[in-house]
């Protein structure tokens, strides 16, 4: 079941500590709780005739101390709740996901492949969580709420491929509530037949924009409707769809992007779009399940 709190999932590395300050501000932002969770499989029960000396647990309870008494002294008003649990991190992250309006997680940003020889928590989660998972890097969280910079814009990319209301609505709802315009980006790569000897044949790449652009309109007009008061900047580029939401996001506060919940059994869980924003993104990323 839901329930309004934004979880932070800890490990102790200075990826997990900027994912937990991220996700302190978005909570005070969407006016939820914030859960800071930390799975250690080997988690003793706790006994009351131990000495704190053997407390086994010290470093796991300690993890998420320093954290809370951090993010206390940034958000005084934010309601933080403790979560340790002696389960796998795999486990343990996909069941508070469930439980949360989103899950953000620490991102070490690898290139892919380090990320399949190391294997990588975040991306496994992200391509089996049925809840929005963000994903920060350290050193990359935008402190623009609380040192009274303008915050910066966010960028959705949309595939115009499918149902993606999920997607849109995380948009619109991020966008709204940080007070910034929402960058609507379409990613079209131009045929084989728009090459020609001398480039891009100018006919071509204007007729393939022109139809992308009347595709963007239609998927984005109810949207516009429902949020009115926020301000939306839509652009198509041609090039690959990858290539597209990266470049996009340069200097934004968020990139948010899609992930189909049930693909095929020979597809990856994690599409090229989704992995290149992981890998190559610079500011936090927003994996949005939908159908």
């Amino acid at each position: 079941m839901e329930e309004q709190v934004v979880t932070v999932g800890l490990d102790g590395s200075p990826e997990s500590f900027a994912a937990a300050r991220w996700a302190a501000a978005e909570a005070e932002r969407r006016e939820l709780a914030l859960r800071l969770l930390h799975a250690w499989i080997l988690l003793s029960p706790p006994t009351p005739d131990s000495p704190p000396a053997d407390d086994q647990n010290y470093w796991a309870k300690r993890i998420v101390h320093d954290a809370r008494m951090e993010l206390s002294r940034r958000h005084p008003d934010l309601p933080i709740e403790e979560e340790l649990v002696a389960q796998e991190a795999e486990t343990a992250l996909l069941d508070a996901a469930a439980r949360s309006r989103m899950l953000v997680l620490g991102s070490r940003g690898m290139e892919p492949l380090a990320s399949f020889f190391l294997g990588d928590i975040s991306l496994y989660v992200v391509g089996r969580a049925d809840r929005p998972v963000v994903l920060v890097r350290a050193g990359g969280v935008d402190e623009a709420r609380t040192s009274g910079v303008r915050e910066r814009d966010v960028v959705v990319g949309l595939s115009l491929h499918g149902p993606q209301d999920n997607l849109l609505e995380f948009a619109y709802v991020t966008a709204f509530t940080r007070g910034v315009p929402l960058r609507a980006v379409h990613g079209r790569s131009l045929p084989v037949h728009a090459y020609v000897p001398w480039g891009v044949d100018p006919g071509i790449a204007r007729d393939v924009a022109e139809e992308a652009q009347r595709e963007l309109d239609e998927v984005l007009r109810p949207w516009r409707k429902k949020f009115p008061r926020v301000e939306v900047v839509d652009e198509v580029r041609l090039e690959s769809p990858a290539q597209a939401v990266v470049r996009a996001a340069g200097g934004s506060g968020l990139l948010m992007i899609g992930r189909r919940k049930h693909r095929s059994a020979l597809a990856p869980r994690l599409g090229p779009v989704v992995q290149s924003a992981v890998h190559h993104a610079r500011c936090p990323v927003a994996v949005v399940p939908h159908e």
